[in-house]
């Protein structure tokens, strides 16, 4: 016989596609999905690209002498209208690489903004230390518990009404909750909307609605309840194959798909405010020049289609990207680049002030560089962020976001 002790003690209550290992759902506690939710919110989409990016190479500064003496073979050639491989010029000093073609119309129409010689100021190298420390927001403190994108959703909640929460507010799509979407507040992890459900089929699905949507349990019932309406919801979300719109075109893949999947979620007025997603393969130690070719195109393409396809919703979205850290200036002996310090990053959307290279270029020689070797950083990705946070998402308390973060600069990316 199957009982509500059953699915407790088993964890047959965890969610398919969930990527957090879950007994009791975190998201239970307190999150529930309204249908008919009208979605006036402002959101953010958080994408972050694992395994440090060459920003030096994203972010071409073709006007830095030093850029070409420190890359001989790697470098990106200067702006070339017959050159198809050369850096395509921002403002005659930076330029895209040739595969990010697809931001140049986003950035020519201010829609969006660079943020360059940025990132965490922790100065490890390590991979997982630096994600971590971005994702939680406190670099070179490891024990904070929770991430910064989570402590938005816990210092910004909304007044739970009868039905509880309105909305669902935090989505990351991916098999593995990031560190940034954890803590108490109100978040979904999941691999994909049509993989989200209970798991052991229609038996076990039926059986928990049933122990669930009957349960007088005053504990256990609004999760039971809130449950119900998340797994109710995706699935009417899915029950009509996603066309998206503008003729916007993904890139095949788990980025692109997780990027179309997010602009379903915004289209359905779940109430969506955070959204987080990443790809990885950025650790270009041999053979950088296809393999970041390859991964730029995809990066921009799929972020470009998803600014085509939500079309006017833009206007209340904000993209940031960040990557752990940067590459080496100099190239190595193995065609590629090694673990380096500063970046650049990408700030896109409603109110952003675009159409230009934000930051103080700290320059490429020898002196000018972080313990002679990395871009030196300038500008801390919190300071990006918390102008996200509060310009855009109208966090009030930044202080509880970001702590121990005192912001003695204000970039002015936003309107």
């Amino acid at each position: 016989m199957t009982t509500r002790r059953f699915f407790l003690k088993s964890g047959a209550l965890a969610i398919a596609g969930i990527g957090a290992s879950l007994a009791i759902p975190s998201f239970l506690e307190r999150t529930a999905l309204a249908s008919n939710s009208q979605n006036s919110k402002k959101i953010m989409i958080v994408i972050f690209q694992r395994g440090a990016a060459d920003g030096l190479n994203t972010v071409v500064p073709f006007g830095d002498a030093a850029y070409y003496k420190s890359r001989p073979t790697l470098a990106i050639a200067k702006p070339n209208s017959s050159d198809e491989q050369s850096a395509i010029d921002l403002d005659g000093y930076f330029g895209l690489h040739p595969a990010l073609k697809p931001f140049k119309p986003l950035y020519d129409a201010k829609g969006l903004a660079i943020v360059h010689a940025a990132g965490s100021p922790d100065s490890t190298r390590s991979h997982f230390d630096a994600q971590d420390y971005m994702e939680i927001g406190t670099p070179g403190i490891k024990s904070t518990a929770d991430g910064w994108l989570n402590r938005y959703l816990q210092t910004n909640s909304e007044p739970s009404s009868k039905d509880g929460l309105a909305a669902l507010r935090g989505v990351a799509i991916g098999n593995k909750q990031p560190k940034t979407m954890a803590g108490t507040g109100a978040s979904l992890t999941i691999a994909s909307l049509n993989s989200f459900d209970v798991r052991g089929g229609a038996k076990t699905s039926s059986a928990f609605e049933t122990m669930y949507g009957k349960s007088s349990d005053d504990i256990i019932a609004p999760s039971g309840v809130e449950a119900l309406e998340a797994m109710r919801t995706i699935r009417k979300i899915r029950s009509t194959a996603y066309l998206p719109a503008n003729s916007a075109i993904y890139p095949n893949g788990q980025f692109g798909n997780s990027l179309k999947q997010i602009a379903q979620l915004i289209k359905s007025n779940v109430g969506l405010e955070i959204a987080f997603a990443d790809l990885g393969g950025w650790d270009t130690h041999t053979a950088q020049k296809p393999r970041l070719n390859q991964l730029l195109k995809e990066f921009s393409s799929g972020i470009a289609a998803l600014y085509q396809d939500l079309g006017d919703k833009m206007q209340d979205v904000v993209i940031v990207t960040m990557s752990e850290f940067g590459r080496t200036v100099r190239e190595n002996g193995t065609a590629g680049t090694d673990h380096g310090h500063a970046n650049c990053m990408f700030v896109m959307g409603g109110g952003v002030k675009g159409g230009k290279v934000y930051g103080k270029w700290p320059g490429l020689e020898r002196e000018q560089l972080y313990e002679a070797r990395d871009l030196a950083l300038t500008t801390d990705f919190r300071t990006v962020c918390s102008e996200v946070v509060s310009k855009h998402c109208g966090a009030k308390d930044l202080a509880k976001i970001f702590p121990n973060f005192q912001n003695k600069s204000s970039l002015s990316i936003l309107g």
